[in-house]
């Protein structure tokens, strides 16, 4: 280990928005006060676009009760962004890490903005300038490889389950085919979250559909019509990152103009296009009269009241930990939580390299997938410690 650097911090936090993203953001202020070296903290606004903006808020002074209450906020204070940074914009990142005398840089984000914090470490290795990158988890997606889950995840999932379970019992009442459209481009941890909630297989939702197997028409209509007659009425989960047997994204059959963000990424999350699509196909092919559709969109990334307390627990130590290690000496990485046990759940948070998991997809593990079209109760055992308990339900309908 080397000696503390002797300079400013700066923390950015990248990407979509969650519940618990600024439980990371105070976990990092929280660690980096009072440790020598450390001089200035600040915040960049929305990113890395403040960043080469010279954009800050300083953090240094803020005071512990205003710390706890910004933690205990969902969205991400700082402010965000979907800049992707090639290697000229990461070199004004690091023009702008000189002009500010920063030796401390903590990226809160996905596999992209880990990715970010791996370029401009490796430029500052390059050009002998002493900076220590520190990238924190976060994503609702769950898909950072080396990682048990992802801090946000926890809280969009625990959302997750109990609209599925509210829905179930609206689709009880009134019978009749429901589609609820759930965030998760490559990754189906979000959508199989939705099964949390069964008591038993009267409970929806019946039929789960993931990105992780190829979506087929004939088959989704055959389990539709197979639920339906069974049980006179059927609840859906779609990952909106459904794709066919080609790749293509079913989204993307839907309109002329596909917009894409900065990453490349066809935008999935701002259109009912998707629940439309199949409410449109169960009408036409199945002759159903009562089909319905919802596309969650946003709403999971940062719902008030629903946030779980190991998730925001464990986005504050994931913080704290990156400071911890930033700080001890001569020392760059990711951090990762790594689950150590079920009963009791526990967990630990290790360093693991950037290169580890910058750029890099984690996806749903095929033994939770059952026929392509649900999720097996064995999921239950990894995903209720993240969640919490639920609220209680009863019903005498069914």
């Amino acid at each position: 280990m080397g000696t503390p650097l002797e300079g400013n911090a700066i923390i950015g936090q990248s990407g979509g928005p969650t519940a618990v993203i600024n439980q990371s953001m105070v976990g990092v202020v929280e660690g980096l006060r009072g440790k020598p070296g450390v001089q200035k903290i600040l915040g960049a606004r929305h990113a890395v676009r403040g960043i080469i903006n010279h954009d800050f808020i300083d953090l240094t002074d803020i005071g512990q009760d205003k710390l706890d209450a910004i933690a205990r906020t969902p969205s991400a204070g700082l402010g965000s962004s979907r800049d992707k940074p090639d290697a000229a914009y990461c070199e004004r990142i690091f023009e702008a890490f000189r002009k500010e005398n920063i030796r401390y840089f903590f990226y809160i984000g996905g596999n992209d903005s880990s990715d970010t914090c791996r370029i401009v470490n490796e430029m500052a290795k390059q050009q002998d300038y002493e900076l220590h990158c520190f990238h924190c988890p976060k994503t609702i997606d769950n898909d950072l490889v080396k990682n048990d889950h992802t801090p946000g995840y926890g809280s969009a999932a625990r959302f997750v389950a109990q609209a599925f379970m509210g829905d179930n019992l609206d689709n009880a009442a009134l019978p009749g085919i429901k589609i609820n459209v759930v965030m998760g481009r490559h990754a189906g941890f979000l959508t199989a979250a939705s099964m949390l909630g069964r008591r038993s297989p009267a409970d929806g939702p019946h039929l789960i559909y993931v990105p992780e197997v190829a979506f087929d028409e004939d088959k989704f209509l055959a389990d539709v019509d197979k639920v339906f007659t069974e049980r006179g009425r059927c609840l859906i989960s779609v990952s909106e990152g459904i794709h066919d047997a080609d790749g293509t994204a079913l989204v993307t059959k839907l309109a002329e103009d596909v917009e894409k963000d900065a990453h490349g990424n066809v935008q999935l999350s701002g259109t009912g296009a998707l629940g439309d699509l199949l409410s449109d196909l169960i009408k036409k092919k199945l002759g159903a009269k009562r089909v319905r559709a919802d596309t969650f969109g946003y709403l999971q990334r940062c719902f008030n009241g629903v946030v779980s307390e190991a998730d925001a627990s464990e986005a504050r130590a994931s913080g704290r930990k990156a400071a911890e290690l930033a700080t001890s000496g001569d020392i760059d990485g990711s951090i990762a939580i790594v689950r150590k046990s079920d009963a009791p759940y526990t967990v630990d948070y290790e360093r693991i390299e950037l290169s580890d998991v910058a750029a890099k997809t984690k996806t749903l593990d095929p033994k939770y997938i059952v026929d392509g079209n649900n999720i097996d109760e064995s999921f239950k055992k990894y995903l209720a410690p993240i969640v919490g308990d639920l609220p209680p339900v009863e019903t005498i309908l069914y």
